[in-house]
């Protein structure tokens, strides 16, 4: 929005910015747009940028290939496909906003709700002033306050599946354990996830299984080396040797959230996982959110002073679109974890149907093609 000449400040509730969170994957949809605002060469510095990706069996090893990447994402879609630390993804953001506004970001910002008028957005800042402007958009995440304080209480499940996560620096783990690709181990009940970040300085794990024992949604949860261990018992020799390289291995309850039927109300907006968390099993909820502030920037820019129609637009243009992605993130959920992958043939018949290639390109292509610098507003 600043490059668009919109007036932004940012209100963050940490009362510093530091090293939170692990990788995530981009594809094409999201580079795409990064590069339009002239931070394509920063970050592929930042990035790492795998060869393709597979699908291995989780006991043998046995490995398919999943679709192509590296060159192959920039010959179909146009952009790469990068896998990046959290952390360095999110310095990037910060330095070009600030490039934009030095003073734009303001720390230790906590909300407690919001409200409007006919000509203005009202944010509630915990022992602060509040802060007001023509609008306000809600990006404080899953468990936002802003979607509590417009809609009340979210509608949310257990999804009866726990994650783990860590990295592991790669200099700790034998030589030739992990190829350039990523990396997804399937099996009966649970699934594997792991890729290199920070440019093959670190590899991020992900590991999902399912469980009725842990139902806290928190990022910052730390759980044990030898719980993380149990619940992969039985699993390849690559899958215990990653988790005893994890420093510190953290767990959180997976929810399952159907998509929302609005989520703007006047001068007052969501954004990302403020307005469609999803599961992990379509690498697409950062995604999402860098998708939508661009087609919210651009709304903005179009309608001008007319502040409602240009919200109201944005959530026109979205909501199919997240709906589908929360649903597909769900059905590869049941898809990871299918009983059939128990046996040898069975997880043969199983990778034969479910990851031949046109049903790849189904379920991949309609996600990478999107460009939201671009879709009419």
């Amino acid at each position: 929005m600043l490059k668009a000449g919109v007036d932004v400040d940012v209100y963050e509730q940490a009362p510093e910015l530091g090293e939170i969170g692990a990788g995530f994957q981009m594809s094409a949809n999201g580079t795409r747009v990064l590069s339009y605002l002239g931070l394509g060469d920063a970050m592929k510095k930042i990035a790492w940028e795998p060869n393709g990706k597979e699908i291995r069996m989780w006991n043998s090893g046995q490995t398919w290939k999943l679709f192509d990447l590296g060159a192959e994402s920039v010959e179909r879609y146009g952009f790469p496909y990068l896998m990046f630390h959290r952390a360095d993804l999110h310095g990037l953001l910060v330095d070009a906003v600030r490039a934009e506004k030095p003073d734009a970001i303001h720390l230790n910002a906590s909300c407690t709700g919001c409200s409007q008028d006919d000509e203005m957005a009202i944010l509630h800042i915990d022992g602060q002033e509040d802060a007001t402007g023509d609008a306000l958009i809600g990006a404080d995440g899953a468990h936002s306050n802003i979607r509590q304080t417009l809609f009340g209480e979210e509608q949310k499940e257990f999804s009866g599946l726990i994650a783990w996560r860590g990295v592991i620096d790669a200099n700790d783990l034998p030589d030739g354990l992990i190829r350039p690709v990523g990396t997804n181990w399937v099996g009966p009940g649970g699934h594997v996830v792991h890729y290199f970040v920070r440019d093959g300085a670190l590899l991020n794990f992900i590991g999902i299984q399912e469980t009725d024992t842990w139902f806290a949604e928190s990022w910052t949860a730390r759980g044990t080396t030898a719980e993380c261990l149990a619940d992969f018992e039985g699993w390849h020799d690559t899958i215990q040797i990653m988790i005893q390289n994890i420093g510190v291995p953290y767990k959180w309850a997976l929810m399952k959230r159907e998509p929302m039927e609005r989520w703007t109300e006047g001068r007052i907006t969501l954004l990302g996982d403020a307005c469609h968390a999803m599961v992990p099993m379509l690498a697409q909820g950062a995604v999402m959110a860098i998708e939508d502030g661009m087609v919210l920037a651009r709304c903005v820019e179009k309608f001008g002073d007319d502040i409602e129609a240009g919200l109201k637009r944005y959530e026109e243009l979205r909501l199919e679109r997240t709906a589908r992605t929360i649903r597909g993130s769900n059905d590869n959920a049941d898809r990871f974890h299918n009983s059939q992958l128990g046996d040898p043939q069975g997880a043969q018949n199983f990778v034969d149907t479910e990851w031949q290639p046109d049903k790849v390109r189904e379920r991949y292509d309609w996600l990478f093609t999107y460009d939201a610098t671009s879709v009419e507003i």
